[in-house]
């Protein structure tokens, strides 16, 4: 689906133009093309290929989707592959594929609801940037949902904090565990949209420098280092998730082994009761206490003061 379709010279909007006029306006040298598609089909693709003269190769990517982040050259033009990503109750990745050169920009956005008109908004509200062509536009498009991360992972940051009040709750231990890895896999979703783009945007700031970013590397160096905060922050979460879930485990471990304690302790007491009441329960003639008028409370009486002292013991070491 079409969203918007407009020319562009010296940083103002000429017009808004129709698809079959693409061709006539990237003519005139001076001037670029900015369009933006929503879900397209393949023949709107293709259309895009005839008017843009697309790489084959890019084209294939946009048409297949789910590809890595990733930013190609394929001669004077690029393409961009970013995952746009949005947090509701769980995270959901759409893509945005940019095919740039220097006399258009072409934004294909796939499986995301998440709009990106206030780019162009931004980019016609200071014409002294847009002036600078379609690689700044490149630039505001990445920036746009790049920035769009921060949230997220400050609520990933906020999930685990949540979690580690409870960790020492016994009563949340499995369910901590349980979220602590639905967590990590989050957070994993967040690496794999970020961590390949770093190095991607790292070759439009420094080294050889695509011509399309040669005089725009300050801006993408931004990028670059909002990129590089965003990996420090998930890495920090990773770390947490870790050693959440270690300490977990152990909890569980220290909790079995304390029953394990109340449990030998009780077996221990009755143990030694059993044999009293074994012993004397045998019923031997030869068995002088079986006589006695005080037999029987002496008997009981060592019972109980064995075991009371047995009980006395154990708490006192702890494991009652």
């Amino acid at each position: 689906m079409l969203i918007n379709c407009a020319s562009y010279k010296n940083g103002r909007k000429i017009a808004d133009i129709e698809i079959e006029q693409i061709s006539d306006h990237i003519a005139n040298k001076d001037s670029f093309v900015w369009v933006a598609l929503l879900d397209p089909t393949v023949d709107e693709i293709a259309k895009m290929k005839e008017e843009f003269d697309l790489h084959h190769l890019a084209v294939e990517d946009a048409l297949l989707g789910h590809q890595r982040p990733k930013i190609e050259e394929y001669g004077t033009s690029l393409f961009a592959v970013i995952q746009i990503l949005k947090y509701d109750n769980d995270i959901s990745v759409g893509e945005l594929n940019i095919f740039a050169a220097s006399d258009y920009v072409l934004s294909v956005r796939t499986r995301s609801d998440v709009t990106l008109s206030g780019v162009r908004k931004r980019c016609e509200q200071e014409p002294a940037l847009l002036s600078q062509g379609s690689g700044f536009v490149l630039y505001a498009l990445i920036d746009a949902v790049v920035d769009r991360y921060f949230p997220i992972v400050e609520r990933l940051g906020l999930d685990l904090e949540n979690i580690e009040e409870t960790i020492f709750d016994g009563r949340y231990t499995q369910s901590n565990i349980e979220r602590l890895f639905e967590l990590k896999r989050k957070v994993m979703v967040v690496k794999h949209a970020v961590f390949p783009l770093i190095e991607a945007v790292g070759k439009l700031s420094s080294g050889r420098v695509p011509p399309l970013c040669a005089n725009r590397t300050e801006y993408f160096r931004d990028i670059l280092d909002h990129l590089t905060r965003i990996s420090s922050v998930i890495e920090s979460i990773r770390d947490g998730i870790g050693t959440g879930i270690q300490v977990s485990l152990s909890a569980i471990a220290i909790e079995q082994n304390n029953i394990q304690k109340r449990l030998a302790s009780w077996m221990a007491i009755f143990g030694v009761a059993s044999v009293f009441a074994g012993i004397w329960g045998m019923n031997f003639e030869q068995m002088p206490e079986l006589q006695w008028d005080l037999g029987y409370p002496l008997a009981v009486g060592i019972i109980v003061s064995t075991c009371s002292f047995l009980y006395w013991h154990f708490k006192r070491s702890g494991w009652l």
